[in-house]
């Protein structure tokens, strides 16, 4: 039990390198924490499932003997997406899944991403499944496995609830991970005609890496809508559970610009909402909600923060940068990339220019998200002291529930310390470049005082 490494226990999942800090052995051990976890909660059943990742068959199989062994009934749904389990825990009732996915990060890692009890495992109850391996805590008994195939359930789902006004015809990259066993089924049965790029599951990612949060991974969408007649162009990522935007022009509608358009439509059915955002999200999504009557709340980064926070505020919708979507007003509230594409198109379906529409929602100049790489375990201490030494002249608040973000009368910077690697996340958004600048400015003096050998990216 000693060897198994703690470093793969991470904020929102468990996560490492096949063959190495991921091993079947391990996997099958990780199997019995959760199946007692899942005792411990009342739980008797758990949907399992892996996405296109070669290592996906063999660790999800050593994952199901692992809970077979507590005593925890399986139904393994076999290759689908990250979101697809999510759905199972509803449409089973089970209440509890487990998706064997390396999500977007390089082919050679997997990992887990955990449900149990309708709770998404994070932080502290991620930890307790390490500790309950160290101390041997685990129940015996035998489970019982059966097969069940949920991909019609959840087309039928989707299809039962979403209407478009007039046909639409988009291009979808799937970058070789699992959604493209399911995303084109999904977007003909709402009336899409559907053009395909990278759609063949392939683990070994042979075209580009499936993650849409990386502008240079929607180059082939772009390309491809300048010689096509479809009307938008979609990305996702390795397990689906995150969508990228790309207009007929070639423009990148990122998350938080695309939370905009979802809030609007979302509050016109329920007025006074709460919709929440993640920390790194525009500062225009404060007024818009506002005008638009509902609640704005901004919340830590992470799927799984955000989806506790959700329960606790009853909140209709959520939104991170990265590209997560959560709808709770019309769904069950996971994220999830191919719905929050149904929805958009639900929405743009009601005009003839599509990417007008998307091309005229407030924007503001801002960076990408920018990174100091660190040691293990400094960045979250050096965050730690500026929230209690730092000084920034001018600003009109400083929030700190994750990190700091201080904002100003004409833009806001943020640093915050990632939960997944040894990084300092920050973040610029402006009116213009001479305030863009001007913040800037003002964290590079804060950041040089506190780690005057750290390498700023700006």
């Amino acid at each position: 039990m000693a060897s198994l490494p703690k470093e793969i226990f991470k904020a929102y999942d468990i996560r490492g390198i096949v063959g190495k800090s991921l091993t079947p052995e391990f996997v099958e051990i990780i199997g019995r924490a959760i199946g007692s976890e899942a005792i411990d909660r009342k739980q008797k059943d758990i949907c399992i499932g892996f996405d296109g990742r070669l290592s996906g068959p063999e660790l999800s199989n050593a994952l199901i003997q692992g809970i077979l062994k507590t005593g925890i009934n399986v139904i393994n749904l076999g290759m689908v997406t990250t979101p697809m389990v999510y759905f199972s825990t509803f449409f089973l009732n089970t209440q509890s899944g487990v998706m064997v996915t390396g999500s977007h990060n390089p082919p050679d890692y997997n990992g887990l991403k955990m449900v149990l009890g309708g709770d998404t495992l994070s932080t502290e109850a991620i930890q307790k499944l390490y500790t309950r391996i160290e101390d041997e805590t685990f129940y015996e008994g035998q489970g019982l496995e059966k097969k069940y195939d949920i991909a019609n359930d959840y087309i039928d789902a989707i299809k039962n609830h979403i209407h478009l006004k007039r046909p639409m015809k988009i291009v979808i990259d799937c970058g070789n991970g699992v959604a493209g066993a399911f995303a084109r089924q999904v977007y003909k049965s709402i009336g899409c005609s559907v053009e395909e790029l990278f759609c063949d599951v392939d683990g070994t990612f042979p075209n580009h890496h499936p993650d849409p949060s990386e502008p240079n991974n929607l180059n082939d969408v772009i390309t491809h809508l300048k010689k096509s007649d479809a009307e938008l162009g979609f990305a996702f990522d390795g397990d689906a559970d995150r969508l990228g935007v790309v207009t007929k022009d070639g423009q990148i509608i990122y998350p938080d610009r695309q939370l905009l358009l979802f809030a609007e439509d979302v509050l016109s059915r329920n007025p006074n909402a709460t919709i929440i955002f993640d920390v790194k999200s525009t500062r225009n999504l404060f007024q818009w909600i506002k005008d638009k009557g509902g609640k704005p709340l901004m919340w830590k980064t992470g799927h799984s923060l955000i989806k506790a926070k959700m329960k606790e505020e009853n909140a209709a919708l959520a939104g991170e940068m990265s590209g997560h979507t959560f709808f709770k007003e019309r769904w069950y509230g996971f994220d999830d990339g191919i719905y929050a594409g149904v929805r958009l198109l639900e929405i743009l379906s009601r005009f003839d220019n599509p990417s007008e529409i998307l091309n005229n929602l407030p924007n503001s100049i801002s960076t990408p998200e920018l990174q100091i790489k660190m040691n293990e375990g400094e960045p979250h201490a050096l965050i730690k002291k500026l929230q209690t030494e730092a000084q920034f002249d001018n600003a009109l608040e400083i929030i700190k529930v994750d990190g700091l973000r201080v904002e100003y009368q004409d833009g806001f910077g943020l640093m915050r310390a990632s939960n997944t690697t040894p990084v300092i996340v920050l973040r610029f958004e402006a009116e213009n470049k001479i305030a863009l600048e001007r913040i800037q400015q003002a964290f590079k003096k804060v950041l040089f005082k506190a780690s005057p050998e750290s390498k700023l990216p700006f």
